[in-house]
């Protein structure tokens, strides 16, 4: 039990010498910035995902040749 408590003690301590820093306090806002970007990224492609595989649906058939599709040929 004792063990714990100096575990747990030890982890409070660097937890506050980390806020107390800059450093670590800009890794944060860093680490908030990356989460927030992402999660913007996933609703975007989320939303205009299906509006983007039409877009180049469309595209891909008025191009001359467009529509079909060729298999492969090996060697």
């Amino acid at each position: 039990m004792q063990k714990l408590y100096a575990t747990i003690a030890s982890f409070v301590a660097v937890a506050q010498h980390r806020v107390r820093e800059e450093k670590g306090a800009t890794a944060v806002e860093y680490g908030l910035m990356v989460g927030l970007i992402a999660v913007v990224i996933i609703v975007a492609v989320t939303a205009l995902g299906g509006k983007l595989n039409g877009l180049f649906t469309s595209i891909s058939g008025s191009l001359p040749g467009g529509g079909t599709t060729t298999t492969p040929t090996t060697p």
